[in-house]
């Protein structure tokens, strides 16, 4: 598996910026719970960065053993680490691509110090006015983005984990929300629960029988 590189990142220090926050999103796309962001600057000035943050990769490549081990390596090892997240009423209110810009601006407001430029994985941010440069494959190629992309799905994964608990019989702690058989078989069992995206099929099929 091919790992990520500083190659992106460099260029833009050269280009005279220090604090290039990389920027992924989990959840998307989601039946349920929020969608999250995760922000990381790394500290570009240290020679071993790429060896202490070996196996750091694209997050849906790695499982989630692997991620909850990585996201202790990115804390000790990233210069800032932030998250962000909207519910999925603002999914609802304003759909899912603005929810999910909406929810990397409140990464890079909670990040210190704050970022002077934005590495994206294909997802342009036109809400934040820095710098900025959106590339296809962006958690795959640019070590920045692969350890932001664990920061949200790690965040993420455990807050689903977490309303299985409140919400038992959906299955959110194996599924995390998305659309498998067994979702959709508790949902026509047990309905939709408030953190259900209600604008969403499957549930819009619980809308539209209600007299």
């Amino acid at each position: 598996m091919p790992s990520p590189t500083l190659y992106e990142e460099f260029a833009l220090q050269r280009a005279g910026y220090r604090l290039i926050a990389g920027l992924d999103e989990a959840g998307r796309g989601s039946w349920a719970g929020p969608v999250v962001a995760g922000a990381v600057i790394l500290p570009l000035e240290r020679s071993d960065l790429i060896a202490a943050l070996g196996g750091v990769n694209d997050s849906k490549k790695l499982s989630a053993k692997k991620r909850e081990s990585l996201l202790p390596l990115i804390r000790e090892n990233a210069l800032a680490i932030a998250t962000g997240r909207a519910e999925p009423a603002e999914i609802d209110d304003i759909g899912i691509a603005p929810a999910t810009r909406l929810a990397m601006m409140r990464a890079l407001q909670s990040l210190s110090p704050a970022a002077e430029c934005l590495l994206l994985d294909a997802f342009p941010l036109p809400e934040s006015l820095l710098p900025q440069k959106a590339i296809i494959h962006g958690d795959a190629l640019c070590l920045s983005v692969a350890a932001a992309s664990i920061v949200a799905k790690v965040a993420r994964d455990r807050w689903m984990t977490a309303l299985d608990a409140k919400f038992p019989g959906y299955g959110f702690a194996q599924h995390k929300g998305y659309g498998t058989a067994a979702h959709r078989q508790a949902l026509e069992r047990l309905g939709p629960t408030p953190w259900h995206r209600m604008s969403w099929s499957p549930m819009r099929e619980f809308v539209s029988t209600v007299p």
